[in-house]
């Protein structure tokens, strides 16, 4: 087993609001392994979003804490990057721009960072996009933009928000198919954000079962299925039956 890179113990979440204290992560302990494509599953609302939000330390946590190659998790770092379902790209900013902007705001120097950048541009698919706009690109292409926009920060652990919901069926499962190509030849620890078991399925490497909100574990699965996976393969229907009867009884 590879080594641990994120390390959650009994974190929990509530928020305060005009209406009362909300609960929304109830003492979850969780590790994220080096490498490892682990997917939060469950229904929508039910707090996995907040809980990356806690993860990549966009939100402090109330009780428990969160660790990052064994650092506390207090604040943002520029060992974790963060994809939402709708990337704010700088319109102002061609593809080139938008990529390269982490690194430039680090200071490193321009040959090196648009080296890094043209490689991230040419992985996603974008190659001969680098002087486009947001507004000339479609929604999948603005999304390849985001994804390289997070590689080329070379973070340690990469959190997707579902990224591809907004996306159409045929334009999301070539994004998936995408999203593993790139996994497959620049390894990243990713959490991915879903409420779409077949999406879930079809790139984890583990599955972490959530619950209604507040949100804690139900049941973890552990994906062997070969890949690239096959939406109608026998075991994968199979495993999809499995985890929708543990979802609804997590309601």
């Amino acid at each position: 087993m590879s080594k641990e890179i994120i390390v959650c113990k009994n974190m929990d979440k509530t928020f305060e609001t005009s209406r009362g204290a909300v609960h929304v992560i109830e003492d979850v302990t969780l590790n994220v392994h080096e490498n490892e494509l682990l997917v939060l599953f469950g229904p929508g609302q039910c707090g996995k979003s907040t809980m990356i939000n806690c993860m990549s330390g966009l939100e402090p946590v109330t009780e428990g804490s969160v660790e990052v190659n064994g650092k506390k998790v207090i604040k943002p770092g520029p060992d974790r990057g963060v994809v939402y379902q709708r990337m704010a790209l700088f319109p102002w900013l061609t593809v080139m721009g938008n990529v390269e902007y982490g690194p430039k705001m680090r200071g490193v120097p321009k040959k090196e960072r648009r080296e890094r950048a043209q490689h991230y541009i040419e992985l996603v698919g974008l190659k001969g996009f680098e002087n486009s706009y947001p507004n000339q690109l479609s929604g999948g292409m603005q999304q390849r933009v985001g994804i390289a926009r997070a590689y080329c920060n070379e973070p340690d652990v990469l959190f997707m928000d579902e990224p591809f919901g907004h996306l159409d069926a045929q334009t999301r499962y070539l994004m998936q198919e995408d999203l593993m190509k790139i996994w497959e030849k620049e390894k990243r620890t990713i959490v991915f954000v879903t409420n779409n078991i077949e999406e879930a399925i079809y790139l984890a490497d583990r599955i972490i079962v959530m619950t209604n909100c507040p949100t804690k574990i139900k049941k973890e699965y552990k994906i062997d299925l070969p890949r690239p996976r096959n939406y109608v393969d026998e075991e994968f229907l199979k495993l999809r039956e499995e985890i929708s009867t543990v979802v609804d009884k997590a309601l």
